[in-house]
This record gives C-alpha cells, structure tokens and sequence, in this order.
C-alpha cells in the first residue's frame, strides 16, 4: 500500500510493518521542513499542513510506541545554529510545544495532566496567549543587566544575536526594581503586518533600482527572522522589529508563584507582553477564549497561527517536567488550515540513505497562507494511487498546521483529457537496481545498497550534516564530487582526504583556501560528541533522540560496542539491558542488533574508530545527585507520586530509568505489591529503596498520599 493509502487509514487499522514504513516517511518530510523553515527562513509548507504531519507521527508513535525513531520530530526541536554566528547554550532547554486542533485534543491535554499529577477533584487554571508567528529568543539578565541574547536553534544552543537584540527598542537593557541574580528571559521576535508590507514594499523597490543583497519576503516571520540574523547589527536596527516577552528559563530564583504573575513580573521589568494574554480559571474558559481569539484574528496587526495554553500553576509545571521535545504543561491549540490550488508540473523520485524511493510533486508556485510552496512530498505510491496525482493535474494544496505542504485532492474537471495515472518505477533511478517492496511495507527500497550512489551519497550528507558531525565545506555537490572521483566511499574516507589536500585543492570549484579549510573543519570533528557519532552513523530507527538516550545509558563508545556485540546473543543479559531502556522498543532494538550483526558494518565502525575518538557522554544532572549515572528501576505501586512522574524526576536527577532489574541496577526502588522485580532484587543483592528513601535521596519533600488523590490505580503494579 502507498503511503497515501497509509495515511488515509487511522493508526490502529496500520500493521506494525506498515507504521515502522510511515514514521520512517514522517521523520524525514518533516525534517526537511524543519531545515527550510529554521535554517533558510523559507518554508514550503503550511503551519497547518506541518502539524498535520506532526500529529499523524504523534497519533502513530502512541499506537506503536515501541516504533518511535530516534530522529522522530515528536524528539526534534527546531534546527541548528547558523554557522555565521558564535552558538550559545541555553541554561534551561528552549523546547517546542505539542499541538491540539480540537477541543477533544485539549481536553485529552488536560486528562494528561491530571493522570501524571494524580489529580482528582482539582481544577486546572490556564494562562492563554496568542501564539506569535515569529523568531524565538533567549535573553539573559545578570544583576538585572541585559548580557547575551540567542535565538532558539536546535533547542540547546542558538546563534549569538546580542547585538542585534541590543538594538530593539522593546529590549529593556536595565530591568526595572528586583530581579534575580542571573535569569532567562524568553521572548518572540516579530514584524507587524502593517510595516511588513512597507519594508517589503522598500525592498522592492530597492532592487528595482538596482542596489544589491536586497531581497523581499514571503511573509512576516521570515523578514524578522532574516532581519533579526543580519551579520551587521545596523541592518536589523533599521527594521521594523517587535518583541513580546511571556516565558522563564533558568533562573538563580524564581520570584513569583504563577505565570499569570510572571507575565505582571515581566511588565514591572520593562517587557512589553502580549495585552490580550488572558487568564482563564478552567478548562471551559479555556475553550470560550480560544473562540473569541480566531474571530479576531485576521483584525489582528501580527500573525498568529493558534493560541498557547501554559498551566498556571509553576509548581505544577515543575513536576510536569517536559517529555521528549515539548513541555507537559503547555499545548499550543492550533487554527484551521488555508489552502489554494495550483498545478502539479512533474513527479520526481528521491532516493534516501536506507535505499527508501520517495516521490516528490514539483509544482507551479503559489501563495498558500502567506508562504510560496512549490514542493510537497507524495509520500510513497500508494498515496499517489489512493489520491490519483498525475502530472498535469491542478491539485488542492494546504499546509499541515500552517507549514507542512501536502496534497489535499485532485480537481478532476480540470484534468487535462490526455492525462494518465502516474507509473511509479520498479527500478532505482540513481543505480538502476529493482526496486522492491518487502511484504506488509509500503515504502519501495532500492536493493542496489552499497552499489547504489544515491544511498552512499545521502549517507554521507547524513554524515556530515550539521546535528551530526557538523563537517563544514562538504556539501552535497562536492560530496557527490569526490564520490564519483572515488575518494569517498565511506564515512572514515571523510577523515583521509587530508592525505589529499593537494589534490582537492587544484579541483574545479575549490582552490587552495577551500581546501585548507575543509581539513581543519575535519580535524576538529575527530572528537565530536557520543551521541551526535551515533546519530551520525544513520542506523535505521536512531536518530537525534535516541542518540542520546543511548550515549547517556552506555557513555561511551567502547562500551557501547561491547555490550551491542553481546546483545547479538538472545536471552543475553546485554540483550535484555538494551530491550529495557525507557525510550528504546523492540524495532530499535532488532535494528541495534542487525547492524551489529552484519561484518561489514563492524568493519566500517571499527575503520571509523581508528580516526575519531567520541568524547564520552555527560551526566547533565543536578548537582551531588546520588542518582546521577545510575541505574533505576520502580516496581510496585507508589503512594505519593504516579510512576510517569517519578520516573521523570530519577532521570532529571541523571538517573539511567530502565523496565526491568539484572545485575547493573544500581538501585530499585519498591512501592506497594511489589511483585517479581522486588524478588528478582533481593536474589542479586541490589540496593532497594521505599518510596520514602527515594524521595528523600531525590531531594523531594516528605509526602503522604491522600484520599482525593488516588493515584495508584493509574499505576502498574511491577
């Protein structure tokens, strides 16, 4: 079946072979949407066509969570720091926010929330604020003095704009009264629509006359972005900028109880915040409010594509904590998607690194809610059977969630009368092997494998890209270059071009400089970071998120070889350590072990080894944690806090969370009608905790459970 014919299916009706194949599809399209979106200010899709996507992943991961991927967007925030700025860490993580599209998406939001905390009878305030489309930032005040300011980037570390944000009139560089020793002030940098449309009108007419590296563009959020990361920071004080503050993130204290009043907080400091932020008592006025804010949308100066809800309670969002990429906290209630049509040119056919062949519409350009789309992913072939696309034809398009652009349907009355259904090749157009498709998958692969150019290519771009070893100087068309010349074949081949400088140099397209500086971007990737190796060796199912989950259990690479040649063995203890990793399901597992299975991948690991050197992953825990590296498992029912949360707190605390006990646990942690686990504990003479050891050692204050507070029939007993 396509992967339109996938799609057009509700998850639970999906096998577990066809949703490894979708999920697979999702990550990519979705990521490619990121890179145009964060990286070039330029996206092809819709806010509403992107969450689409987004929540297609999220609806399947939730059927098939031992099918999530750990490049999955569900994992994923935002993109890298442009490489013409220094990067800077954020204190606290500048995550993104899970979507709801209906009211039942929220409510089920709200019933979330009560089932991590335990809540019964309480009631759940809310702060709504508009959600701007813009540039987020990061601001950071120390002595209430403004000192360095970064865009979001991947999440962790952004691009250094401090001069640039020190040129907003809306930035206060003092904070008014108290404050904080050091805190995180974060923000959305954005242009209104009314000066948008004169700066743009400016720019038009700039290049009119003929001045260069002016440009026009699409709508609102990519001018601000554009402006906010000029290289000069005299440009961006000459562009029409704005910045509304609403959100915390570290900070030496916290000053107030609520959101509600960190956004009065925000407005004693000097911060302008949103005026038509609202606090709402319960979930009901949560729901009137985000009615009244879609009528007054388009009577809006900015734009917005929904409404964000944050719990109000900061208490309560502390021990909420965030999962994945989002905060359990906060949701973003997403608006309807616009749509316009246009006409379908061609169907082109990309091959991925896994040999995956991946249709891809080219259209004739057109303005779908404020942004030209010109491509939209077709997904596989049967969703081009089940939709019937044929070039030729004019197409509905919209964009999931404001941003991902996707095929809606055909108008057939205006099909052109010697049109003909789309014949989806049998045969890889890179290498010219079959192409097949494997029983109960919906993704056709090419079997060329290591003879396929295209598969090693994408490898290699996969390889060096920026959230995996970084390499800069070796893009795409001098990776295909020095591929077709032979010098590349695989990935250590990356780290013996400098044996070749001399030969590169006198290349067409590079010269002396270009060489020179690509070995020293080599050079300085021979101890990357243990979960960017990982991610960047392109095993099928890791990706960013499960990189990291990874380095942080096994630490370093060494290790990890280890114990993945011994989970090989089934009934292994190795085998069964790495199947009980929180995060890390079945699927990832059996594509652990193939890949070490294969004596061809061991030597190309162990070929790459003789060049880089991982550094070992960090334990980002707090600090004179006893938890910190450890490894956890909680069995029987707790009195206090649900499991979810605990679980939460231990690896907060840099705890290693897993499923089930063997001789590398380092502490068990026994709540009531502990079962085998518990019995398992004592035969291997671990350390055990009671719920009331383990929040004493998690720093947690004493507590009781309550009778309106029943939480343990939430709660697995083992």
């Amino acid at each position: 079946m396509t992967d339109a014919g996938l799609r057009a299916r509700l998850p639970e009706q999906l096998t577990e072979e066809e949703a490894a194949a979708e999920l697979a599809a999702l990550a990519a399209e979705i990521a490619h949407h990121d890179r145009a979106y964060h990286e070039q200010d330029a996206p092809e899709v819709s806010d509403a066509d992107y969450d689409a996507l987004v929540r297609r992943n999220r609806a399947i991961e939730g059927r098939f969570p031992g099918l999530i991927r750990d490049d999955s967007p569900s994992k994923r925030v935002g993109a890298q720091a442009a490489e013409s700025f220094a990067k800077l860490r954020h204190g606290v993580p500048m995550l993104s926010l899970d979507n709801a599209f209906a009211p039942e998406d929220f409510a089920e939001f709200c019933a979330r929330i009560r089932r991590f905390l335990g809540l019964k009878e309480e009631v759940l305030g809310f702060v709504g604020e508009p959600k701007i489309d813009g540039l987020s930032v990061n601001l950071v005040y120390e002595h209430g003095r403004f000192l360095r300011g970064a865009t979001r980037g991947d999440g962790t570390e952004g691009e250094d704009v401090t001069a640039n944000l020190k040129t907003l009139k809306d930035l206060p560089l003092r904070l008014r009264g108290k404050a904080p020793e050091r805190i995180e002030i974060r923000g959305e940098v954005f242009m209104e629509k009314p000066a948008f449309l004169a700066f743009n009108a400016e720019q038009a007419r700039r290049i009119e006359a003929g001045e260069k590296g002016q440009r026009v563009f699409a709508n609102p959020r990519n001018a601000a972005a554009g402006s906010l990361r000029q290289l000069d920071p005299r440009i961006t004080a000459q562009r029409p900028l704005k910045l509304f503050a609403y959100a915390m993130g570290a900070a030496s204290s916290v000053p107030v109880a609520t959101h509600w009043e960190w956004l009065d907080q925000l407005r004693a400091w000097g911060f302008d915040v949103n005026p038509l932020s609202a606090h709402l008592p319960d979930e009901t006025a949560a729901a009137a409010f985000q009615a009244r804010i879609a009528e007054q949308r388009a009577g809006l100066a900015y734009d917005i594509d929904g409404v964000v809800y944050k719990l109000d309670r900061l208490d309560w969002q502390a021990r909420l904590g965030f999962v994945g990429r989002a905060p359990r906290w906060a949701i973003a209630w997403k608006f309807p998607a616009e749509q316009a049509t246009t006409r379908l040119l061609r169907i082109e056919i990309q091959v991925g690194r896994t040999g995956a062949l991946t249709p891809r519409a080219v259209m004739e350009p057109v303005n779908v809610g404020g942004v030209i789309v010109q491509h939209a992913t077709l997904h596989n072939e049967d969703e081009i059977a089940r939709k019937d696309v044929r070039p030729g034809d004019t197409v509905v398009l919209q964009r999931a969630g404001d941003v991902i652009p996707q095929i809606v349907s055909v108008v057939l009355e205006k099909r052109p009368a010697e049109s003909a259904p789309f014949a989806f090749p049998d045969r890889c157009p890179a290498c010219g092997s079959h192409a097949v498709r494997a029983a109960g998958e919906v993704v056709r692969r090419c079997t060329g494998g290591l003879i396929c150019p295209a598969q090693t290519v994408e490898r290699l771009r996969h390889f060096v890209a920026r959230n995996t070893m970084d390499i800069e100087g070796l893009g795409e068309e001098r990776i295909q270059q020095l591929h077709d010349l032979g010098w590349l074949r695989g990935p250590a081949d990356i780290f013996r071009l400098p044996e070749r400088e001399a030969e590169i140099a006198a290349l067409e397209g590079w010269g002396a400089l270009s060489a020179r500086n690509l070995m020293r971007a080599i050079a300085a990737r021979r101890t990357p970071p243990f979960e960017r190796f990982l991610f960047a060796l392109g095993i099928r199912r890791i990706g960013e998120a499960n990189a990291k989950l990874l380095a942080r259990h096994y630490h370093s690479l060494p290790e990890w070889r280890e114990r993945m040649l011994a989970a090989r063995i089934i009934g292994s203890e190795a085998r069964e350590e790495l199947g009980s990793i929180q995060g890390i399901g079945p699927a990832i597992a059996e594509e652990l072990v193939e890949f070490f299975a294969e004596p061809r991948n061991l030597a190309a690991l162990d070929d790459l080894a003789a060049f880089v050197e991982p550094e070992p992953a960090q334990v980002m825990a707090a600090a004179d944690s006893p938890f910190a590296g450890r490894t956890l498992v909680f069995t029987g029912t707790l009195e206090t806090m649900t499991r979810p949360e605990a679980e939460a707190r231990a690896e907060a605390l840099g705890a290693k969370v897993t499923k089930s006990v063997s001789k590398r646990t380092d502490f068990v942690v026994i709540g009531a009608d502990a079962g085998s686990k518990a019995t398992k504990a004592a035969e291997l003479g671990l350390r055990t905790l009671t719920e009331a050891e383990w929040r004493a050692l998690a720093g947690l204050p004493p507590a009781e459970a309550t009778p309106d507070r029943p939480v343990a029939a939430d709660q697995p007993r083992d």
